[in-house]
C-alpha cells in the first residue's frame, strides 16, 4: 500500500504532467482560457485562507480591511468596463451567477424563458426533467425562445407571437434569459427588450461566454441593449480566475444583493475575487485588442476549417461574431467519437449539441457537433495566420485519418512557439509552467 507520501509525490507529479500536456496540445474548449502570472500571484495569497462574508464595509467577519479594499477595486473596475451602475463580485462562478438572477427576480412556480440546450441554452437554464438548475434547484418552469435554425438566433417574431400565447393561457413570463452556452451571434435583445417589458418580464443576458467581448467592445453590450442585469463568468472570453459576476442597475442592486448573500454564497473565495480584480485591470488595458484578435482569429479559423472540407456552421452569416466555431461532423462520426480522437492528437476540443441533434436523434454523450473557442489560443499569441496550420491538423486526423499520435508529434512542435501569455502586465511568463514553491 502507498504511503500518504508516496501518494502526495504521485499527485504532484500528476499536476506536473498535466501543465505539460497542455504545453504541447492546442487548447480549444470554448469555456476556458489561461489566466496571466499577476492573476496566479494572487491565487496563491493569504486571502486563499480568509472569509469575507457580506458586502465590503459590512462583514460577518473581522480581519478584512484589505479585503474590502481589493473587492471595491474589483467592483469598480468591472462597473468601468461594462458601463454598469451596479456589480457583483461575489458570485463564485456562472452557474451562481444565473442562481442569483433567478434568486433576485423570480419565485419557485414562476415561469422563465430561455434557449433550449440542444439551441444554445446552458444546462442552468434547463428544465427540472433535464436536472437544468433553473427547474431543479430553483423550481421554474421554462419555456423556450423559439429558434430561426437558418439565422442561427432567436426569432424575434415567433417568440413574440408566443409569449402573447402564453399570456392569454395565463402564463406569465416573469424573466427572460438572453445568452448561453453556443452563441454565434448577437441575440435580439434591442429587437425584443421593449415588447418584454410590456409584459412586466425582466430582461436577463446570460453573457459567461462573451464577457471579454463585450468588455473589450466588440460585441453587443446588453444593458445598453434593454436588458435589466447581465450574469457571467469570468474565465472564458474574459481571461480572469474561474469564478462569476453580475452587473446590473442600481435600482436592482439591493434585490441582486441579497440574492448573492445570505441566498447563494456565504464566503466567496477571496483569493480567486483578487485574481478577478487584476485580471479586470488587464482587460481594462488589453481587452480592446485582444477581444478584436479573438472575434477576427474565429472567423479566420471558421472559414479555414471549411475550406479545407468541413461543414462549418454560419458559413453564409460569416461563421462567427465571437470565440466560438462549431462544426457538424457527422459525415466522419460523432461528436463524441471525434472529440476523442483529436485528444490523441493534442487538439482539446468538446462535443456539443447542434441545432437538430434531437431530430435526428442524438444526444449530448454522442452529439453531431463539436465546439471549438480560440479565445486561449489567441492569448498564447495565435492570430488569424496561424487557423489555416491549425485547420490542416484537424483534416490530418478527421477527413485524411492520419495517424492521431504522429499529428500529435506537429502539434508539439507547432505549439513551441507558442508558450507565452500575451495581454498581461507580466511579458515572458511561460503559460502552463508548473510552479514549485519547495
Amino acid at each position: 500500500m502507498s504511503s500518504p507520501h508516496d501518494i502526495f509525490l504521485k499527485l504532484r507529479n500528476l499536476l506536473e504532467k498535466h501543465n505539460q500536456f497542455f504545453a504541447e496540445s492546442i487548447p480549444l474548449i470554448a469555456s476556458e482560457n489561461i489566466i496571466s502570472p499577476a492573476v496566479k500571484e494572487a491565487l496563491i495569497s493569504d486571502f486563499e485562507h480568509r472569509y469575507a462574508e457580506g458586502w465590503p464595509g459590512e462583514r460577518v467577519y473581522a480581519g478584512c480591511m484589505f479585503i474590502d479594499e481589493v473587492e471595491l477595486i474589483a467592483i469598480d473596475l468591472m462597473k468601468r468596463l461594462f458601463d454598469a451602475e451596479f456589480v457583483d463580485v461575489r458570485p463564485i462562478s456562472g452557474v451562481t451567477a444565473n442562481v442569483a438572477v433567478y434568486t433576485a427576480f423570480t419565485e419557485p412556480g414562476d415561469t422563465m424563458m430561455a434557449l433550449s440546450i440542444a439551441k444554445g441554452g446552458h444546462i442552468s437554464m434547463g428544465k427540472k426533467k433535464f436536472g437544468g438548475t433553473a427547474g431543479a434547484v430553483k423550481g421554474l418552469n421554462v419555456e423556450y425562445f423559439e429558434f430561426d435554425e437558418e439565422r442561427l438566433n432567436i426569432d424575434v417574431d415567433a417568440t413574440m407571437k408566443k409569449i402573447k400565447k402564453l399570456d392569454k393561457e395565463g402564463v406569465k413570463v416573469k424573466l427572460a434569459m438572453f445568452g448561453g452556452s453556443l452563441i454565434l451571434f448577437p441575440h435580439p435583445v434591442k429587437e425584443l427588450s421593449d415588447f418584454l417589458k410590456s409584459y412586466n418580464i425582466i430582461v436577463g443576458y446570460d453573457a459567461a461566454h462573451v464577457s471579454g467581448l463585450v468588455a473589450g467592445g466588440v460585441f453587443q453590450h446588453p444593458l445598453k441593449e434593454g436588458a435589466d442585469v447581465m450574469s457571467m463568468s469570468t474565465h472564458k472570453t474574459f481571461f480572469g480566475p474561474q469564478r462569476g459576476a453580475i452587473a446590473s442597475f442600481n435600482k436592482y442592486a439591493d434585490q441582486i444583493k441579497r440574492a448573492v448573500f445570505p441566498g447563494i454564497v456565504s464566503n466567496h473565495h477571496l483569493h480567486t475575487m483578487a485574481g478577478l480584480a487584476i485580471a479586470a485591470a488587464e482587460m481594462l488595458a488589453f481587452g480592446e485588442e485582444y477581444a478584436a484578435n479573438v472575434v477576427k482569429t474565429a472567423k479566420a479559423f471558421g472559414e479555414a476549417l471549411y475550406n479545407k472540407g468541413f461543414d462549418v456552421l454560419g458559413v453564409n452569416l460569416g461563421f462567427t461574431e465571437t470565440h466560438q466555431v462549431v462544426m457538424d461532423v457527422t459525415k466522419y462520426g460523432l461528436g463524441g467519437d471525434i472529440e476523442r480522437l483529436l485528444e490523441k492528437a493534442g487538439i482539446i476540443v468538446n462535443r456539443n449539441l447542434l441545432f437538430n441533434d434531437p431530430k435526428r436523434g442524438l444526444h449530448y454523450e454522442n452529439p453531431g457537433g463539436i465546439r471549438l473557442g480560440v479565445q486561449e489560443v489567441v492569448r498564447l499569441g495565435m492570430g488569424p495566420d496561424e487557423m489555416d496550420t491549425v485547420a490542416e491538423f484537424f483534416k490530418k486526423v478527421i477527413i485524411d485519418k492520419e495517424d492521431p499520435v504522429k499529428v500529435r508529434k506537429m502539434v508539439a512542435e507547432f505549439r513551441k512557439d507558442f508558450q507565452e501569455v500575451k495581454y498581461t502586465f507580466v511579458s515572458g511568463a511561460k503559460a502552463y509552467e508548473f510552479i514549485k514553491l519547495f
